[in-house]
């Protein structure tokens, strides 16, 4: 089934972003995580539903994973499926670690009937790469949506940590930008943009830049910048941009006109922090207007609209 993604008669929409559910095979901490989402989805309605990365655990050789990562997909993601709600996502380091390749994996994803995940040009780095635009009240494009494969470890046996988007995938990225800034008028919409392992430069905003939220682990990003925020800033489509990867950090900050945000940890068969809950971040575009409303909505069932001030240097 094709989705025609719009805006509402009210001029908004709505998107929720799930987060390294790191589903297995079913387990209790699983249903915690399926009712969470339940909750989540009930309570929010949304137009879209983003999963940004490692939805399943394919780990490591010889730690617990998923024995079925195809099924365990399905599992993941039934939820939503169910509901018939449109979702996209974008892979994270561990969903095709072991057992799986990420094309064996975007084949499951695609045999969904309410996805609107595509597969991407075969011709750049990773699986997943891909635009979706998103109608105005006059049927033509009022905002689009990035999706980025971000990759799992460095390929490179001299540089160690994670991986980076690679340079063919910037200038996909500057090409969709130059398309769509063509066919609609330049910088006349706003863009997001999404991918699992956080840029560089969210340790740059949450050092140098007033930050809303929490950071209670490091940023583990790529040692490697490989200017996919440069390319942003330079396009001037994208105000925001979402990702996930550090389970217990949830905050977001402004740089050089983009909001950074990271998204709230969904899964519970993964790490966590006490008194730090499960949730999911809400995103909302109104049409016409280049920016977006953000809040989180927790596991017992709290909305945070207001998340705590970090004045760089404190």
């Amino acid at each position: 089934m094709q989705h025609q993604l719009a805006f509402r008669e009210d001029r908004t929409f709505t998107i929720a972003q799930f987060t390294d559910l790191h589903w297995e095979n079913g387990e209790a901490e699983d249903q915690q995580t399926r009712r969470l989402m339940e909750e989540v989805l009930d309570a929010e309605r949304p137009d879209l539903v983003v999963f940004t990365g490692d939805v399943i655990y394919t780990g490591a050789s010889g730690e617990p994973v998923c024995k079925h990562p195809h099924q365990a997909f399905r599992d993941a993601v039934h939820t939503v499926e169910s509901r018939g709600i449109p979702w996209a996502v974008v892979f994270g380091n561990h969903d095709t670690e072991t057992t799986i390749t990420r094309e064996e994996l975007m084949n499951t994803v695609l045999e969904h009937s309410h996805t609107v995940t595509q597969r991407g040009p075969e011709e750049i780095n990773g699986v997943g790469n891909y635009t979706l635009s998103i109608s105005g009240s006059n049927g033509q494009t009022a905002a689009a949506l990035y999706f980025f494969d971000s990759g799992d470890h460095s390929v490179l046996p001299h540089i160690q940590g994670y991986d980076w988007i690679r340079s063919n995938q910037i200038d996909w990225y500057r090409e969709e930008s130059r398309k769509l800034q063509s066919s609609i008028g330049a910088q006349a919409y706003p863009a997001l943009a999404f991918f699992h392992i956080p840029l560089p430069e969210y340790k740059q905003v949450w050092d140098n830049e007033t930050c809303y939220g929490n950071k209670f682990e490091n940023v583990c990003c790529s040692p490697v910048n490989s200017g996919l925020f440069t390319a942003m800033v330079e396009m001037g489509d994208v105000i925001g941009t979402f990702c996930g990867h550090d389970h217990v950090n949830d905050y977001w900050g402004e740089l050089h006109g983009v909001r950074l945000c990271y998204g709230r940890a969904t899964g519970y068969n993964t790490y966590g922090k006490e008194d730090f809950p499960r949730g999911a971040r809400m995103i909302r575009l109104r049409e016409g207007e280049r920016s977006f409303e953000s809040w989180l909505r927790l596991a017992d069932s709290t909305v945070v609209r207001d998340q705590p001030e970090h004045q760089p240097g404190v």
